[in-house]
């Protein structure tokens, strides 16, 4: 195994040892200093492996905004929470951006599906979200796009569009945690699996995206 190989292998090793133990202990907790830590570095770690792995410059770069979101969505707050969305949506536009670059043509059914699970929000999700409807429609607009940019990567991309698509789930149940549901209950079953979702879309999207043997 090469120094490169071994370094990428140990940070991500780093970053499913810090998610699973955030899964397992954090989540549903309030905010703290030991919770952020932990949020932030399972996606910081995936982030920094980028580079070894030789993925594109872009995909680190959406990894890094992705833990940036991460830092402030854990600090209590609704400037921190604007900023997190804020460093979540630039993160969907740097890997919007480099889908693209590689794609073609989208389904025509799926990207309708997106479509019109995106205006569905207007619906069950706007009504809810008070002073926050602004920032939260445009945001809704930025991950489906990204989805949409997701749709366009060749059959050697399959697993970064699974990944854009769990993505886009974690934000679906993230937004019916804050938004929607009120049964604690509920809400203690939505921490874990969001959480799920979205680590490991992160975690697809750089595997998905690391060139194959030849590139």
């Amino acid at each position: 195994m090469t120094e490169s190989a071994a370094l990428a292998a140990g940070l991500c090793a780093l970053a499913a040892a810090l998610a699973a133990l955030y899964g397992a202990v954090f989540t549903g907790r309030a905010p703290s200093w030991p919770k952020t830590l932990v949020k932030t570095g399972a996606v910081a770690a995936l982030a920094v492996a980028a580079l070894p792995l030789g993925a594109p410059g872009l995909i680190g770069t959406g990894l890094a905004l992705g833990a940036l979101g991460d830092f402030f969505l854990s600090r209590p707050g609704t400037r921190a929470f604007l900023a997190g969305m804020a460093a979540f949506a630039a993160g969907h536009l740097a890997y919007a951006a480099e889908f693209f670059t590689t794609g073609t043509r989208p389904p025509v059914a799926a990207a309708l599906a997106l479509i019109v699970l995106a205006l569905s929000t207007e619906l069950w999700l706007s009504p809810r979200t008070g002073a926050l409807r602004g920032p939260v429609r445009a945001y809704v607009v930025v991950i489906v796009a990204m989805a949409l940019a997701a749709l366009t990567l060749p059959a050697d991309g399959q697993l970064a569009l699974a990944g854009a698509l769990l993505f886009l789930a974690s934000d679906l149940l993230l937004a019916l945690d804050l938004f929607v549901v009120a049964a604690p209950g509920v809400k203690r079953l939505l921490g874990p699996a969001l959480w799920a979702a979205y680590w490991g879309g992160q975690a697809l999207i750089l595997a998905g995206m690391v060139p194959g043997p030849g590139h």
